[in-house]
């Protein structure tokens, strides 16, 4: 008899922004996979079991949950952010589509949660108002001239721009290859947003003009935020500057 496989997403990191419903498919559910530290957010009853694992192994890790869901159990998969942004739920459903046919009778579904783009444009104020999209910068399952590619085209677009994955051990120069990109597509004065840890104890959001902007300011517990020639800034004795995206657009191409 199948059982149940939840996707479930725990918020940029504060326990006070994962969502009631992500707490309520944590309490019903008896077995947990997931990276170590998003794991270990949780506080599981003695009777609930843990299959941790390493951040590269999302497709074994949604194998071996819709295995034993298969076998009747009640699996919750758990993704730091939302899990359809860049995380968990993409891989279950691969997962899903290339397995055995008893994966498809599962129970699925997918509790959303605050993704790391939207926690840090709250704490600058409000630069994802307009249209923008959201670029990984991680070249594992894509190669680096389609990232190019897609950041020309959503520079020259004018769109908002978050990047998730900015930079790692294994690329250390691709963030600064991205904003060599943006500056020739931009203007120097362009409002990045760079967003460390937003929600948690370790918290550091900083605001620079694209000129200023440095690979150095980022690690891969942060989310970039690129603005526009049209994104504002309100200036404020003594306080950190309101960045925002006007509602409207002037822009014709």
């Amino acid at each position: 008899m199948s059982g149940r496989l939840t996707v479930v997403g725990l918020g940029p990191g504060n326990l006070e922004q994962i969502t009631p419903q992500a707490l309520a498919a944590v309490e019903a559910a008896d077995d947990f996979f997931g990276y170590i530290p998003y794991l270990d957010r949780l506080s599981l009853r003695p009777d609930q079991r843990r299959h941790a694992s390493d951040n590269r192994e999302e497709i074994s890790r949604a194998e071996a949950a819709l295995t034993l869901a298969a076998a009747g159990g009640n699996v919750c998969v758990v993704s730091g952010g939302d899990p359809g942004v860049f995380a968990m739920a993409a891989a279950v459903c691969e997962a899903i589509e290339n397995g055995p046919d008893e994966w498809r009778d599962i129970e699925f579904s997918v509790v959303p949660g605050v993704t790391a783009m939207l926690a840090v444009a709250a704490k600058a104020g409000a630069p994802l108002g307009h249209d923008f999209c959201a670029i990984s910068l991680s070249d594992n399952l894509k190669p680096w001239a389609l990232i190019e590619k897609r950041l020309i085209a959503a520079a020259s677009a004018g769109f908002v721009i978050a990047f998730y994955n900015p930079v790692s051990k294994a690329r250390p120069h691709q963030l600064a290859t991205a904003f060599d990109v943006l500056r020739a597509h931009l203007p120097g004065t362009v409002p990045i947003i760079f967003g460390r840890a937003a929600g948690r104890v370790d918290e550091r959001i900083r605001v620079v003009p694209l000129s200023e902007a440095a690979s150095d300011m980022a690690d891969m517990a942060t989310c970039i935020i690129v603005g526009t020639e049209e994104t504002r800034l309100i200036m404020r004795d003594g306080k950190e500057p309101i960045v925002y995206s006007q509602r409207f657009s002037k822009r014709e191409n």
